[in-house]
């Protein structure tokens, strides 16, 4: 058949694989009109029919509407515009999908209450300016006014989500999570706590910060206690005390004794607070930072060890 050659409808479903109703469709609203008139009336495309029902079955199965693929195949608007505002429109839908399916999978996996379900949904809505001031009003009421150290910049910094503009699945369903945690009262205030007992060992340590973190001496000391089974109530365990509070006591310049046991021991169980590993947790998620060390076995044993000989 060569360029002259017209089509029935009947024709076209052949050659496109569309149906007779369909072409028909497209025939009444103009986006594929007829070239002539068979002698009974019967509607006759020529060649450039074909390549326009191939152009509008592809726009159709990426969603564009039909107005607008009239535009394209009468060349009113070229292609690229369309493509970019289409995936523009896309790339808003794709957001706002994986935010739903985020608060869903959260729903879906904690049995969460119908409010609580709708906290999660306000939270995953939030605009990027108002998601910095959520998280900022978090760290200020744990970290606000307490030192202008550039140690507390750095701690403020290193605890700031930093959701990014095209977030995986488990991004998002991270900072859903994260948000709800940050507005807890009692784990706010379990933060302020941590972070007031850090001033304090750091006034009485004299230094610019302390020179060693309690919690990572108790990991480097509990380590070989937890490989060897030692019971944390057990006299075998006395050593790892004793070297743990060595430590702390010289830090702080204080004997060690029964009052600087206890303050070590409220120290490290504000800081073993599950809530904290799960917040570094999550945020090691969002930024797309490696999984942190988690202390909590050596914590756990450590404050076991030391309540056994801070009481009775």
């Amino acid at each position: 058949m060569d360029g002259d050659t017209l089509y029935s409808i009947g024709d076209l479903a052949r050659r496109t694989g569309l149906t007779v109703k369909a072409i028909r469709f497209y025939s009444d609203c103009g986006i594929v009109p007829p070239t002539d008139r068979s002698p009974a009336g019967y509607r006759l495309y020529g060649i450039e029919a074909v390549a326009r029902l191939d152009l509008v079955r592809t726009l159709r199965d990426l969603g564009l509407d039909l107005p607008t693929i009239r535009k394209v195949v009468d060349r009113e608007i070229s292609l690229p515009e369309v493509a970019a505002a289409h995936a523009e429109a896309l790339a808003v839908q794709i957001s706002t999908l994986r935010l739903r399916r985020a608060v869903l999978t959260a729903v879906a996996k904690r049995g969460s209450t119908p409010e609580e379900m709708d906290l999660m949904h306000k939270l995953a809505k939030l605009s990027e300016d108002e998601r910095r001031r959520l998280i900022g009003e978090f760290l200020d009421t744990a970290f606000g006014g307490l030192d202008a150290n550039p140690e507390f910049v750095g701690i403020v910094r290193s605890m700031t989500p930093e959701l990014p503009d095209s977030p995986e699945d488990e991004q998002v369903e991270a900072w859903v999570e994260l948000a709800e945690l940050s507005q807890d009262p009692d784990f706010r205030a379990g933060m302020r706590r941590m972070a007031d007992h850090y001033v304090a060992d750091r006034a009485q340590d004299g230094t610019a910060g302390l020179r060693r973190d309690p919690a990572a001496t108790v990991r480097d000391n509990v380590d070989p206690a937890l490989v060897a089974g030692i019971d944390p109530a057990s006299p075998q365990a006395d050593p790892v005390v004793a070297a743990v509070m060595a430590q702390y006591a010289h830090v702080l310049g204080s004997p060690d004794g029964v009052g600087l046991r206890r303050r070590l021991l409220t120290r490290l169980e504000t800081v073993n607070d599950p809530r904290r590993e799960r917040y570094l947790q999550l945020l090691a998620v969002i930024n797309g930072w490696s999984a942190p060390e988690s202390l909590a076995r050596e914590l756990d044993w450590f404050i076991q060890a030391l309540r056994a000989r801070t009481t009775g």
